[in-house]
């Protein structure tokens, strides 16, 4: 008889397990309409992601307060948040009619409305992936919130420590702190946080805004402050979902209405019976590729057309971007600002309006049908499906869409090299489920060669979330038979949309071209070069405009 063997399990196989019971958990949480984090129907959650230990997250399993991290979320998630004991997740439900003003987040494109001081409600219009991804910052930021608590409360009758104390009388001052003021509270709050006085420091003005720029210690105190009242009073923070939020979410609701709003633009237009390509991409690249150089010829004399990229990239180039946007519009661009609740702005070439010899492309080889450009804004996770499966369907219900290609040019993590280097896909798999999608990618690597950016070809895995990440489960994908080289949320969505309406569905053609092309914003496996560590500056500008340019050529039928 055989010894038993013992069976144990890896971490990346604990990992995959503990995001499986995160998806499983947020879907029931939405299903039962409420919970509250820090409390019995938050103990699945919590342990899921300590169990995760995302790398966005950094020291989350450790007693100190995670600091980057912090400010990662703190840019995704309204200004205020950290005061709100309730914070309600809702459809777009007319809130923008009120007096209410929208808050949105530096860094996640989503109408948030402070109701009163206890109340946060946020607009989810972009589908679950926006809920997957702000319950797990909610997560991680009400676990460090305890973290204060566990360092501050000194007994069960309430007494707190000296350090919390200073620190409430900074944070209750109400007035820009003085430089001796300040740092004697960073003296207080590196204490509490399990920091030292340089990290403190050091990351201090990153999370100030104008209007408050001691905004550090307002945070800490608040995350603190309500944690201790959930201890003492057992007040606990409750995270709604709104009756209409889950009547509506996976109906595709926003994006047919953005799909249709299209169409008939298109129609209006009497765009609707062209060869189509539609691009995701980001609202500038194919505007400035095609119209930059010459539109700003006298402007940057003698610039190449990268530098001129990344001189339109700056914040302070508003004037320059607006000369560029006025030769498109007189030369056939539409504009159409989102106004479905998808986020998503889009931009329609009538290639017919555009004088070639004006542009970059003077070679453009068009044919007798000129083609119709459609570049809609970055998709958000599984949205991604619900705007393009929608795009794709017939204008009611009998004119078909003469769709000759779909690129999706879109910024991903990145397992083997360093920001700024260009993933080239041939497959993408579903982390969780294990889908994958083969596709012959019109893109090759060979097309990047030459340009001093390191390029690599392989399958690519759509993630849940950016934050529910480790190094463990990317190894794996990485090392295994899956060679993995790079990791973004919406590839296998875009996929199993353009699959179905070829494919299965027939209304668009079956031989459409498909070409995917990523440009990496940071590598999760590499200490330091986490998304949390910072955005690419101008690191990404060359891909960006490299990755569009190809496209372009191939759509232009430029052979060089």
């Amino acid at each position: 008889m055989k010894e038993g063997k013992n069976i144990s399990r890896t971490r990346a196989q604990e990992s995959s397990a503990a995001i499986e019971k995160m998806y499983i958990t947020m879907r029931h949480l939405f299903n039962r309409g409420f919970y509250k984090p820090m409390g019995i129907s938050g103990d699945t959650l919590r342990e899921a992601l300590m169990t995760l230990r995302p790398e966005i997250y950094g020291n989350i399993a450790d007693e100190k307060v995670e600091l980057k991290g912090l400010l990662y979320v703190i840019e995704r998630l309204p200004v205020g948040i950290e005061e709100c004991r309730f914070i309600n997740l809702t459809s777009d439900e007319g809130y923008s009619k009120s007096h209410f003003q929208a808050i949105i987040p530096p860094k996640r494109r989503r109408n948030c409305y402070r109701i009163d001081e206890e109340q946060m409600n946020v607009e989810i219009t972009r589908g679950r992936s926006d809920i997957y991804d702000i319950l797990t910052h909610l997560t991680f930021i009400f676990i460090e919130s305890h973290k204060i608590k566990n360092r501050v409360l000194l007994d069960d009758g309430g007494e707190v420590s000296r350090d919390w104390l200073k620190l409430e009388q900074a944070v209750l001052k109400n007035e820009k702190l003085s430089l001796i003021e300040k740092e004697i509270a960073i003296s207080h709050a590196a204490n509490i946080l399990a920091r030292t006085f340089e990290d403190v420091l050091e990351i201090y003005d990153d999370f100030a805004s104008e209007e408050v720029p001691d905004r550090f210690l307002h945070i800490i105190f608040w995350l603190g402050k309500l944690a201790i009242e959930e201890v003492l009073t057992n007040n606990k923070r409750t995270i709604t979902f709104s009756p209409i939020l889950r009547e509506r979410l996976g109906h595709h609701i926003h994006g047919e209405i953005w799909a249709t709003h299209i169409k008939e633009v298109l129609k209006e237009n009497q765009l609707l019976g062209r060869p189509i390509h539609i691009i995701s991409a980001n609202m500038h690249s194919v505007m400035n590729s095609i119209f930059a150089k010459n539109a700003l010829k006298t402007t940057f004399k003698g610039k190449s057309d990268f530098d001129i990229f990344g001189e339109l990239s700056k914040s302070s180039a508003y004037e320059v971007r607006n000369t560029v946007q006025k030769t498109a519009l007189k030369q056939g661009m539409i504009f159409l600002p989102e106004s479905a609740g998808t986020n998503i702005d889009v931009q329609i070439f009538d290639t017919a309006k555009i004088d070639w010899e004006t542009t970059s492309f003077p070679n453009a080889n068009l044919g007798d049908e000129k083609p119709v450009l459609i570049v809609m804004d970055y998709a958000f996770g599984e949205q991604a499906y619900e705007t393009v499966d929608e795009l794709l369907k017939p204008y009611k219900k009998n004119i078909l869409l003469n769709v000759q290609s779909v690129s999706i040019m879109g910024k991903a993590g990145i397992l083997e090299g360093d920001k700024g280097d260009i993933m080239i896909p041939n497959a993408h798999i579903n982390e969780g489920t294990a889908d994958n999608y083969f596709f012959e990618n019109e893109l090759t690597p060979e097309m990047f060669e030459g340009n001093d950016i390191a390029v690599f070809s392989g399958s690519m895995v759509t993630v849940l979330g950016t934050s529910l990440q480790n190094r463990d489960l990317l190894k794996f994908f990485h090392e295994s038979t899956w060679s993995v080289i790079g990791l973004e949320m919406e590839g296998s969505h875009y996929q199993k949309a353009i699959q179905s309406a070829s494919k299965i569905r027939k209304s668009i053609p079956k031989d459409v071209k498909v070409r995917y092309a990523y440009y990496a914003s940071d590598n999760p496996l590499e200490t330091g070069s986490t998304l949390a560590s910072g955005g690419l500056g101008t690191t990404g500008v060359k891909p960006t405009y490299l990755i569009t340019i190809k496209i372009l050529e191939q759509i232009f039928n430029i052979n060089y």
